[in-house]
Order: C-alpha cells, then sequence, then structure tokens
C-alpha cells in the first residue's frame, strides 16, 4: 500500500471505532493534517448520529464544515469523549511528536480535555526514540531567537525557523512562529516536554508526553494494528 492508501486505512478504522465506542449525540475532537483529514471524510457518512465536532485549526474546521459538521468551540461543550489526531511520531509509550501541520498548540489544548485520545498514523511514524522528526516549539515572535539558544544547549539540538515556501516566516492560526529543532534523541519527553513548557516566551512544545496517547491505530500492510497504553 501507498502511505495515502494507509492513512485512508486508519482514517476509516478511526471512524469505526468512534462509531462503536463514542454515544450519540456526542461532540467530538479532530486534529489537524492529512491522516486527520481521512478521519473526518471516513466519518462524514455518519455525521448525523453526532451533535458536531471541536476543531483544532482553521484547516480543520472547514474541512468538517465542508462535510456538514456542525463546528463548536471548545466552550461550548461540557465534555469531549474522543480526540483523534495524527502524530509525526509516536513511541512505543505513546509519547508522540506533534505540530508538523503547524497546530500543536490547539491539538495540545483539544486533547488535554478529551476523555480518550485516539492516534492514527501509518506504521511509519511509529519509533523506538522520538527525535528523529524536527521537533516543533510554537513560540512569541520576540522570544524566538532566545528560546532557540536556549533550546540548543539544552539539548545540543539545533533550532530552524519555519519558514514558507517565500522565505517568510511561518505564522501559526495563533499569530506565532514555530522553530523546528532537529537532530534530536528524545530519552525523557515527559521531562523535557515539561522543561521547555516553561521557558517564557514558549506557548508550546510539540511532546505530546505527559499526557500521551491512549490508544494508536497503526496502518500497515497486513492491515491496522492496534496499541493500547497505560494512562500517566
Amino acid at each position: 500500500m501507498t502511505q495515502d492508501e494507509l492513512k485512508r486505512l486508519v482514517g476509516q478504522a478511526a471512524a469505526d471505532y468512534v462509531n462503536e465506542h463514542v454515544p450519540e449525540g456526542a461532540v467530538i475532537g479532530v486534529g489537524t493534517g492529512s491522516t486527520a483529514n481521512c478521519f473526518i471524510d471516513a466519518l462524514a457518512g455518519s455525521r448525523e448520529r453526532y451533535r458536531g465536532a471541536v476543531s483544532s485549526s482553521v484547516a480543520t474546521t472547514n474541512r468538517l464544515l465542508s462535510h456538514g459538521f456542525r463546528v463548536f468551540e471548545l466552550g461550548e461543550v461540557e465534555s469531549l469523549p474522543v480526540y483523534v489526531d495524527g502524530a509525526d511520531e509516536i513511541d512505543p509509550h505513546g509519547a508522540m511528536i506533534k505540530g508538523g501541520g503547524g497546530a500543536l498548540t490547539r491539538e495540545k489544548i483539544v486533547a488535554s480535555v478529551a476523555d480518550v485520545f485516539v492516534c492514527i498514523a501509518d506504521g511509519s511514524k511509529l519509533v523506538p526514540t522520538l527525535g528523529a522528526f524536527p521537533l516543533p516549539i510554537e513560540v512569541v515572535p520576540m522570544a524566538r531567537v532566545a528560546i532557540g539558544r536556549r533550546i540548543a544547549q539544552a539539548t545540543g539540538g539545533v533550532p530552524v525557523l519555519r519558514v514558507k515556501q517565500d522565505g517568510t516566516p511561518y505564522i501559526t492560526d495563533n499569530g506565532n512562529e514555530i522553530i523546528d529543532v532537529k537532530g534530536l534523541a528524545i530519552d525523557g519527553p515527559v521531562a523535557l516536554e515539561r522543561d521547555v513548557n516553561q521557558w517564557p516566551g514558549v506557548v508550546t512544545v510539540g511532546l505530546f508526553a505527559a499526557r500521551g496517547a491512549d490508544l494508536c491505530l497503526i496502518g500497515t500492510e497486513r492491515g491496522v494494528q492496534r496499541i493500547d497504553y497505560a494512562r500517566r
């Protein structure tokens, strides 16, 4: 299978999981990116079963609306039984690097209030140690250089400002910039996440470890593999 076919496979598996485990009339949390889009597309046929969704980005909101879903602000809902999203990397304990699509802050906010975090990914995202994929850090623009120096000193990684094709800084939905830190091998993702999140000027680090995935649906050539993780 191609990577796109594997994404569609796990998107359908996630839709099947939600339809089986989430009660009718619930609001669901939806992540951002190509794999999350496959989940939205697969769930569209069951949209009348749900009251609506909470979105993690403008792009996801537009995708949901195009399929007829009602989109709520997080503050408008009392509970979120499930959050479904992809990952750039996920380790054997359910810790993830996320933010390749630039929506890490809103993704982390929505994930933090969900009862169950379902990660969906193709098999290439399952890694023994996080860090081969550059670690995104969303920063207040005035702090970007200072944060870049500090992360290099703390980890030995190489901070690179994310830019658009025209060379200008990539700006998040929140009006901030992103540093991508290359060359890492993250042995203690929970500790690193907590440390970096405390630095002045950091909005969010793209480590989802303190609150990682509860389960992951991995697309492989042999079908979808389910991995369950112990809650921290």
